[in-house]
């Protein structure tokens, strides 16, 4: 009887990992329902969410071949508090986030910008610490790209912090280090 559980759990893992892997473009059909939290003042260039779901604009952002200091993993100051950019490109789930590592300054809440460009498959981001999971504020449901996502992160100990998708942990991973 307590190998049933073990079975079901190897069978997903297996289901997962076939899933992930296959060639094929898959046909999603969950749509993750509109962020609650309040959106940014300003123009982010990240497309505002009807009630709908559906973006009630385009978005005005054009991509850039010039390096940002935010994706290289340095912080960048905004309205005092600074934000750190993790981006899942088109493909992410076999080629990974960019960047892989970052660093934060420790006893000091920040942002994580969340810039999934990959239309082929939902991702997000997940931080976890020596003492475990981080909460996170914002929408941390998966979700399938081009899109953004903010996370507040509380203000959080010097050490080393695991980021990854939960969808993808073994191949969407990165380093936080809070010193």
């Amino acid at each position: 009887m307590r190998r049933l559980p073990a079975l079901a759990l190897v069978g997903l893992v297996i289901v997962a990992i076939a899933a992930c892997s296959a060639s094929a473009t898959p046909g999603w059909t969950y749509a993750p329902a509109a962020s609650t939290a309040p959106a940014a003042s300003g123009a982010s260039g990240a497309p505002s969410v009807a009630p709908s779901g559906a973006p009630s604009v385009a978005p005005s952002v054009e991509p850039s071949t010039a390096p940002s200091a935010a994706a290289g993993g340095s912080p960048s100051a905004s309205g005092g508090a600074a934000t750190l950019t993790i981006m899942a490109p088109v493909g992410a789930a076999t080629g990974g986030f960019q960047p892989t590592t970052l660093e934060a300054k420790a006893n000091t809440p920040f942002t994580i910008h969340f810039d999934n460009q990959d239309s082929q498959a939902p991702h997000n981001v997940t931080l976890k610490g020596p003492s475990g999971d981080v909460t996170l504020g914002g929408d941390t449901a998966f979700f399938q790209g081009p899109g953004t996502r903010d996370y507040a992160v509380p203000a959080l100990p010097a050490g080393e912090y695991a980021y990854s998708c939960i969808v993808h942990p073994t191949t969407m991973k990165g380093t936080l280090t809070v010193k």
